[in-house]
This record gives structure tokens, C-alpha cells and sequence, in this order.
């Protein structure tokens, strides 16, 4: 029921003094040494003013009547999502009542910043413009961006980042015409039922609290926002919300003074500009049972500004909420904040009528006349502070580039890699080390299909992903599932879209809970729990063995949480918060770095992501003048993906999209994705002489014209081989296969897949390895051989692999490499494994095969002896070359284990030999031609291949850069050689470097 009293002098009297026990309470207060003096920019007096600051204030202030300085007092709510009467309705309070500001709730980034050019214009004096921005502006505008909340940050190891994200969030709102944001919140949350704060909070240790608010503080003010620390006195200890009720905080002097009013406290002594008072009612304070915090003068002047002397705008809580607005009639409650101390009246619902009680009161002499004019100031002062002396429109046309700032993408993600928190790891699972082993599944509850979470897990590893998009599905979605999960021996359960309500299990349902009690009784499975949402729904988790907390389900959370199980990023959050007697404040294990391929921003490297766009254009050209129908590109930086993109289309009838999985022929680089890794390994493990004679592993070559060319230099391409010769050509005839070396159907004693309708003789391998031994060799040329890049060097290689290793090539690399790493595209004769649907197509083969090619080898020696060639067959999409790529530039270094024991990888890289660009089976840049494979502006240490599909890849080990291109540029003809008349492949190289960011 509304309250029907007047506003009088005998409702508004101070009752301080009539209370002796409440001015006992402030003079124990003021012995404790909690109250000290504060430092605030623009209201310490030991601060000399400037003269500018000085003249405007006093030339606003004096230009302005009676009434319209009482405007200046009030900030009042503003929508974009509204009508044109709305609209109408706030320029009308500025024009005619003069408000000083106003706070901006729903609504959109640009539809705001044309509101406030508006309403700026219609203002006599500049309008303070505030915004509730927590989190970032997306707490309040659609279109915008979100970094953490506090709980969040509360969980981080580094408080740097939360410096940062004060930055970019004050970067964000001057570009956006605002000054003030209501943030941080300084509450400490020591109660888990608290249905306002919860993960608010920076977590229930006051040093943490008062530290963390601080960084936030100063990330802000400096950068030119005022901050607002609340809910003064502290809003963490109730289980009310006061948007709804009146929140009762029963604390003693004790709690007080040790507890809520430290962070406070610190804040003030750091130079917040703001506080906003609470709406709650404190018994230790007042004893009108209706008395919120934000109404009594005993908290707001006689604790804040007298014993606790801030000095700074002490700003209401929403003056609508319901836990006070329910209590007075409108204009009452503004009158009594006013008479209580605040500075600014937040949310009033009726203006006039606000101002007629306020200037009854001070007809009455309740109020006295120099204590608002000097609020009126302190307002002024803080219009000057924030630049509204010289205030500028919102560049509206610019606005979203603006606000789309590329580093705050990066320190968004950052705040997750040092807040996620592995919880338990009772087994040692965490991170995953040996892929080959781990069956890995994963069942998402809550989130739909093709989350974020979900797609940066395939790229580690190929498991199913089995989302529940309904978190309350019931116990018949789960059965449904169990089945399914069997071959797998690692489920990893992740729940999303959770809530921060106590009383509905934070958004965790039953089905869910039954679900992992059932995953967690099975003996062979090892069950992940990771909980995307508020760490105080860990109470519910406890029975798990592995337990993660990502604490939000936002873009970067979902990013890094992946990571952390994979060890490519190291855990290192803690808890904020006491969850259970077991899961204490400050609970977190680490975990180490496995130096895993990570998935970061451009900027998070040193490259500029604006920069970098650019590749956006050349690759859409080379789609447009049909260099190749799609292509992937990918690009890491010390070890980190910055941009991995997929571009047009598998075929040019622009039927299916290119996307992250699609595969695609590597053409030549399997040379040393393939062929080459084995030939090092076996250097590494001391089997392999370099400078032997490939005759001395096959002496089949001794009584040849190949009996004295060494290992080495069949690597450097410089044995006398010629580039190729001809094999399949000798299975044909003019009218077909021979029957002697094809059958239509697989059969005995022809085995091999050439395509799906034809198979090749068991021997033709054999038959092959014959032709190669015949080979002439090249002239000499000064008693050498010259450089000669050939297919035969590693068809050779190939040979004698397999010899020294006892097994085929192809079985080698997926036991030794592929699986470890977690490669699950990367394959020979991708059909046994994969739909045709997924790879694209490359040549529409009208003179041997006869078919349009499609997960076939595209290279006719490789296809004839059954898609497993030295020099040709593997396929894969750029996540998983580059996985393996960006372990060779590690020197062998990858996911916990050493795949080379020795820097081999450096070794076969080097270029050693004058006048030949190859290094031991790697290629290298031209640099004496304008246009060749790479970027004339990378070092002449950079290394990799390129592949006659339209494929390249390329490592710098200076710049520690990885570039990945594929495509099927010979889609349907291999004639097409667009992609090298544009250079398309080069060019890209080429923004990569320009990208670079100078230190």
C-alpha cells in the first residue's frame, strides 16, 4: 500500500540525534579506523582545481534559475526499444525540466547514440549519460559485447585483466556518449542464497573483493568513466531481491565493520567517483522497519559522508524498484533520498511532482538551500571531469566499428583462460593426453547443436557430440543416448544455458543430474562434468570424480573450456566462492600447458585483425574468377589459430558450401605430412644414415644406374631423378583399362580402390617400384646432378620407410602420428572412413579414370597402386594438417609427448646446399622470382610444400607462423592454373606478414 503521509518537516527530520544508540554505533565505528578519508578526484579539497573547471562550473551553475539546478538533480531512465512517445516524453524532461541525466536501459547500441545526439541537443546543460555495464554493454544493449561477470573475475589468477576490461569497457561507452557506469559492484557474497548478487560478486573474501573492485575501478576512471561502486552498504548478505522486496540485512558491528564496508572502504581510498546506495533496510541503522538504506540519513550522510567522509556523486539505487516505489507515493521518495544525502535521484517516476516535494522542503527548511547547491556543483563538477565541457556528437556512421574494438575480443577471451576452473581431477584425466587411447564423446545439455563448445572439441578430436538442447529433457531423452555412448570409455558432460536461481538448481534438471549419476556408476566410463554457469551450482556436481567450472556460457567461455581439458591452455582458476565443506573458496587444481594447437585472436598474437581481413578479399576473388569453387585458410601464430576460415563452395553449381570439416586432396604435401615424418623419425631413432646409399636399405637399386645416390640427396631432390615417369599410362589403351591391371568390381588379386568402380592388380606397386628402378637418370652437369624436383625421390622414400620400419607406410603414420595428435580427417583413401558428401571433388578425369574424382587420389600413380603414395594420397581439412604442422615447428613437441627426441624437424628444414631451395625434403620460397610459393616479405627460413591441388603450407620458425591454403583448384579441370595467374596463394602469405603488429 502506498504511504499517504505529506512530505513534511516532521517526516523528513533528521532522527539521528534523537538516537543515541545509532550515534553510539558511528562513534564505534570511527574507532575501529574504518572510517577514513577518501580521495576523490573532483571533490578532494586538497585537490586545487583548475581555473577552467572552476569558471564553467560557476558559469552553468549561475546561468541556470532556481529550478532548473533542481533538475540537475535527477537521472532519469531512457529506452531505444521504445516508441516515439517515449522518446517524446524524456526530450520533454530535458527541455522543460532540465534533468542532468539519464540512464540508459534496453535497447541497441545505435539506436541509443541517435537518442543522445538528440537529447544532447535538446539540453541546456550537457545530460550525464550513465549505463549499467557489469559485464559490458550487452548487460543492457542488444548488439554489443560481454566479457564476465564478476564471479568471474573473482576466479582469476592475474587481476590485470580485470584493469583491462575496464578499459575496454570505458573505451566502449565514450565511443557511445557515456559517462557513468554503475559498476563494480563492491558486495561480498557471503550468502549463497542470494538471488540479486550471486555471481555479481567478485566472490566472499573481502581482500579479494576490495582488490578486484579497484582494478575495475581504475581500468574505468582512467580511461575517462566515472565508476560507481555498490550496493553501499553491501547487498551480499540476503536472500531477498530487493527489485522486488526490501531486503533485511541483520548485521552486527562487527560483520560490518570487518566485512561489507571494507571493499567499500578501499574503493574510496582508490578515488571511485561514485557510490550507489542499496535499497535495504539495516536494523543496526534505523528502526522504521521501512527505512531502505537509500532513504536514511543515519547510512547515507551520517555513515558515508560524515564518519566515512566520501567525498564523492552519491548516487540512489533505481528509484522504481519495487521494494521502495511500493512504499510512498510519487515525488515522496525522491524528497526523502534528496533529505538522506544522495546526490543524484536515479530513476525517478514523476519529475515535477519530485521537484515540487523537494522544494516544499526546502521552503520548510528541512532541506537547507547551500547543502543542494553544493550537490548541484559536485554534479557540474563531474559533467567537466567527464568532457562535457566540449562535447562532441556520437559519430553515428562509425559507431559499430568503433565499439567492435578487436582487443576486446582478446581480453574477453583472456579473462576465461585464467577464471576456468578444474574443480576436481581425482583420476588425472584432465587435461587429455593420450588421444589414441580416449574414446571421447560428448553430450551437451542445454546448448543446441553446433555450439561453439562443440565445434572447438572435433577440432581436438573426432568424437560424437550429442546435444540436449532442452536442460530439463526428460529421463527418456537420456535413455536414448546412453546407447549410444557405449563404444566410448570418456564422456564429457557439459551443461549450459544455466540460471542463477538457488531455487531452481541454477538450471540444472533432473533428468540431467540422474543422467550423470547413471554415466558415473559405469566403471568403464571416465564421466567430465563441467558446469557453464555459476560456480554455487557445483553442489549439485559434487559426486563427480572430474568436475570443470566455466562459470558463464558465453563466446569465450565456450572457446576456452575445450582447451583446458585438452591441455592446450593451462588451468589456473580458483574458486571465489565457498560451494560445500569439500569445494572451499580458493579450490582449483592446475593443470599444465601440453602445448596443444590453441584457438586465440589475432591481436592476442601481435597480428592485426583488421589487417588480416583482407584475406576475405582474395580468397572470395579467387572464388569469383573460378581460381578454385572454395578453399579453407587457416593461420596460427605461436601456436595459436588466429584465423581459420572457409570460403565458397565444394563444386561451382554452388550445391554445398566449403566448411571447417570439409576435406580436401593434399596433393604433394603429402610429401611431408606423410612420407617425410616417417623418414625422420627413423633419423631420430638412429636407424636411418643420411649419408648411406638408399642401396644400402634396398639392394634391389645395386645393380642399377640409382646404386650410388645417398638418402640425402634423393631428399634435397638432387639424385638424378626426373621429375616423374610414366606408370599409369602403360595400364591403357585408347579404348580403356587393360584387363591385365584393372577388374570393375574388388576381387581377388585386385584389391585396390583406383576409384569406386575400377580396381588395380595387387602388384602394382610392384609393378611401379619396377618402372622407377629402369628410370634413366639426368645428365650431369660439372660432375652433379642438378636440381630436379621429382615424384620419384619419394615414391623412393616411400620404399624405404617401409623396409626399416617392417609395415606399411600408411599403418605407421596413423599408429605413431595421426592418432596421438588427434587427427581425424587426416587419412589415405578417405572413403573407408568418411562420406563422400564431406570431400571435395577434384578433376573430372576424362582420360584415365573416366570419372569425376571424389575421394579418389587425385595423382594417377597414387590412385593405380592403391592411394597410398610416397608423394601423393593423404587427405584433410587445414585443423588438422596444421595440428600436425604446428608440431613439426615445435620440433616434435606436441600434447604432452615428444614425437621427435631430437630438433630433426630443424635439421631436414634447413637449406644447406647453394643454389637449391629445397631443404631435406622441405621446400622453400624463391626469392629470386617476384611471384613464388611464398611471401617475399617472410624469412628465408620459412619451410613447408605446396600441392598441385591448389594446396599449400608454409612454417616460419622465426615468427613462429603457420599458414595453411587448400583447395581443389583442379575441380573439374586440372588445366585450371588461375590460382597461380592471381597468385592468389602468395598473396595471402603476403597480408599475414603485413599483418604483423610492430612492437
Amino acid at each position: 500500500m502506498l504511504s499517504t503521509l505529506p512530505v513534511t518537516p516532521a517526516l523528513l527530520r533528521e532522527p539521528m540525534l534523537k538516537d543515541f544508540r545509532i550515534r553510539l554505533l558511528l562513534l564505534l565505528l570511527a574507532a575501529t579506523g574504518l572510517l577514513i578519508t577518501s580521495a576523490v578526484p573532483y571533490e578532494d579539497a586538497a585537490r586545487p582545481r583548475s581555473v577552467a573547471e572552476q569558471n564553467w562550473v560557476d558559469s552553468v551553475f549561475n546561468s541556470l534559475t532556481p529550478d532548473q539546478r533542481l533538475g540537475q538533480l535527477f537521472m532519469v531512465a531512457a529506452y531505444s526499444n521504445k516508441d516515439k512517445r517515449h522518446a517524446q516524453s524524456i526530450e520533454n524532461l530535458v527541455r522543460n525540466q532540465h534533468i542532468g541525466g539519464l540512464m540508459f536501459l534496453q535497447g541497441g547500441p545505435r539506436r541509443q547514440a541517435i537518442l543522445t545526439n538528440r537529447y544532447q541537443a535538446a539540453a541546456k546543460v550537457p545530460l550525464l549519460i550513465a549505463l549499467d555495464a557489469e559485464w559490458g554493454l550487452d548487460m543492457r544493449l542488444d548488439s554489443s559485447m560481454h566479457f564476465a561477470k564478476q564471479m568471474t573475475l573473482g576466479a582469476m589468477d592475474d587481476d590485470q585483466y580485470i584493469y583491462q576490461m575496464g578499459r575496454e569497457i570505458a573505451l566502449k561507452m565514450k565511443t557511445l556518449g557515456v559517462h557513468v557506469s554503475f559498476s563494480p559492484v563492491m558486495d561480498i557474497n557471503s550468502n549463497p542464497d542470494n538471488p540479486v548478487i550471486g555471481n555479481r560478486s567478485f566472490g566472499e573474501d573481502k581482500e579479494q573483493v576490495a582488490k578486484r573492485g579497484v582494478q575495475y575501478v581504475r581500468g574505468l576512471q582512467d580511461h575517462g568513466i566515472v565508476a560507481v561502486a555498490k550496493h553501499f552498504p553491501g547487498h551480499g548478505d540476503t536472500d531477498v531481491d530487493s527489485h522486488v522486496a526490501l531486503p533485511v540485512i541483520n548485521s552486527d558491528l562487527a560483520h560490518l565493520t570487518n566485512m561489507d564496508l571494507y571493499p567499500f572502504q578501499q574503493a574510496f581510498q582508490s578515488g571511485v567517483m561514485g557510490v550507489m546506495v542499496g535499497h535495504l533496510y539495516m536494523p543496526l541503522f534505523d528502526t522504521v522497519r521501512s527505512t531502505s538504506a537509500t532513504i536514511s540519513r543515519n547510512l547515507v550522510t551520517g555513515l558515508l559522508k560524515e564518519k566515512m567522509n566520501y567525498k564523492g556523486l552519491v548516487f540512489t539505487d533505481a528509484l522504481n524498484m519495487k521494494s521502495v516505489a511500493d512504499l510512498y507515493k510519487p515525488g515522496q521518495l525522491d524528497a526523502l533520498a534528496l533529505l538522506a544525502g544522495n546526490d543524484v535521484l536515479l530513476f525517478s517516476e514523476d519529475v515535477p511532482v519530485a521537484l515540487v516535494k523537494i522544494k516544499e522542503a526546502l521552503a520548510a527548511g528541512t532541506i537547507a538551500q547551500d547543502d543542494v547547491d553544493q550537490r548541484i556543483r559536485k554534479i557540474l563538477r563531474a559533467k567537466f571531469w567527464a568532457g562535457l565541457n566540449r562535447r562532441q556528437p556520437i559519430d553515428v556512421p562509425n559507431l559499430m566499428t568503433s565499439l567492435n574494438r578487436p582487443q576486446s575480443r582478446t581480453v574477453a577471451q583472456e579473462i576465461f583462460e585464467h577464471a576456468t576452473t578444474v574443480v576436481k581431477n581425482q583420476d588425472d584425466l584432465l587435461p587429455f593426453v593420450r588421444l589414441d587411447t580416449l574414446r571421447i564423446a560428448t553430450v551437451t545439455i542445454g546448448a543446441a547443436s553446433g555450439s561453439t563448445l562443440s565445434e572447438i572439441m572435433g577440432k581436438y578430436q573426432n568424437g560424437p557430440v550429442y546435444p540436449v538442447p532442452n536442460r530439463y529433457a526428460p529421463d527418456s531423452t537420456f535413455a536414448r543416448i546412453l546407447p549410444r555412448l557405449a563404444p566410448y570409455n570418456t564422456v564429457v558432460v557439459t551443461l549450459h544455458n544455466m540460471n542463477n536461481t538457488p531455487t531452481h538448481n541454477y538450471g540444472i534438471g533432473d533428468g540431467a543430474l540422474k543422467f550423470i549419476k547413471e554415466l558415473q556408476a559405469n566403471p568403464k566410463v571416465k564421466t567430465v562434468v563441467v558446469a557453464m554457469g555459476n560456480a554455487y551450482s557445483l553442489k549439485y556436481l559434487e559426486s563427480a570424480r572430474t568436475l570443470v567450472c566455466g562459470y558463464e556460457d558465453t563466446y569465450a567461455a565456450q572457446l576456452v573450456v575445450p582447451q583446458i581439458l585438452f591441455g592446450a591452455l593451462p588451468a589456473k582458476g580458483r574458486l571465489p566462492v565457498t560451494v560445500t565443506p569439500e569445494l572451499k573458496i580458493g579450490t582449483g587444481l592446475p593443470t599444465p600447458d601440453l602445448r596443444r594447437l590453441r584457438y586465440s585472436t589475432p591481436e592476442s598474437e601481435g597480428l592485426d585483425s583488421k589487417i588480416l581481413a583482407q584475406i576475405d578479399n582474395i580468397a572470395l576473388e579467387s572464388v569469383a574468377y573460378a581460381a578454385a569453387p572454395g578453399c579453407q585458410v587457416l593461420v596460427a601464430k605461436d601456436g595459436a589459430v588466429v584465423f581459420d576460415k572457409s570460403y565458397g563452395y565444394c563444386t561451382y553449381d554452388k550445391a554445398q558450401p566449403v566448411n571447417a570439416s570439409t576435406l580436401y586432396d593434399l596433393a604433394s604435401v603429402t610429401k611431408v605430412a606423410g612420407t617425410l615424418q616417417a623418414i625422420m623419425y627413423l633419423k631420430d631413432q638412429g636407424t636411418l644414415n643420411l649419408d648411406s646409399k638408399v642401396a644400402a636399405y634396398l639392394p634391389e637399386l645395386k645393380g642399377t644406374n640409382k646404386r650410388d645416390m645417398t638418402v640425402r640427396e634423393v631428399l634435397l631432390h638432387q639424385a638424378g631423378l626426373k621429375a616423374g615417369i610414366p606408370t599409369w599410362e602403360k595400364t591403357i589403351t585408347k579404348t580403356g583399362p587393360k584387363p591385365t591391371f584393372y577388374a570393375s568390381t574388388a576381387e581377388a588379386g585386385f584389391p585396390n580402390e583406383v576409384t569406386p568402380k575400377l580396381f588395380s592388380v595387387q602388384t602394382a606397386e610392384d609393378s611401379v617400384w619396377t618402372w622407377v628402378q629402369r628410370s634413366s637418370l639426368l645428365p650431369k652437369t660439372r660432375g652433379k646432378y642438378p636440381v630436379e624436383y621429382s615424384d620419384l625421390s619419394f615414391i623412393i622414400l616411400k620404399r624405404v620407410a617401409e623396409k626399416l620400419l617392417n609395415q606399411p607406410l600408411e599403418n605407421f603414420l596413423d599408429q605413431q602420428f595421426y592418432k596421438p595428435l588427434g587427427l581425424g580427417t587426416m587419412t589415405y583413401n578417405p572413403l573407408a572412413k568418411f562420406p563422400q558428401s564431406c570431400i571435395a571433388p577434384t578433376e573430372n578425369d576424362t582420360y584415365y579414370r573416366r570419372t569425376q574424382l571424389q575421394g579418389t587420389v587425385h595423382d594417377q600413380t597414387a590412385a593405380m597402386i592403391g592411394g597410398v603414395g610416397g608423394h601423393a594420397g593423404l587427405f584433410a581439412n587445414a585443423n588438422d594438417l596444421a595440428i600436425l604442422m604446428q608440431m613439426n615447428l615445435q620440433n616434435g613437441r606436441y600434447g604432452g609427448r615428444n614425437y621427435f627426441q631430437a630438433p630433426v624437424v630443424a635439421e631436414f628444414a634447413r637449406s644447406t646446399v647453394a643454389g637449391n631451395r629445397h631443404g631435406l625434403g622441405w621446400d622453400h620460397g624463391d626469392p629470386s622470382k617476384p611471384e613464388g610459393p611464398t611471401s617475399n616479405l617472410s624469412p628465408a627460413t620459412t619451410f613447408g610444400h605446396t600441392g598441385f591441388t591448389g594446396t599449400c603450407v608454409w612454417m616460419d620458425p622465426e615468427n613462429k607462423i603457420l599458414y595453411i591454403f587448400l583447395s581443389n583448384r583442379v575441380y573439374p579441370d586440372a588445366g585450371n592454373n588461375k590460382l597461380r595467374q592471381y597468385n592468389i596463394r602468395t598473396r595471402i602469405h603476403d597480408v599475414i606478414y603485413k599483418s604483423l603488429i610492430k612492437s
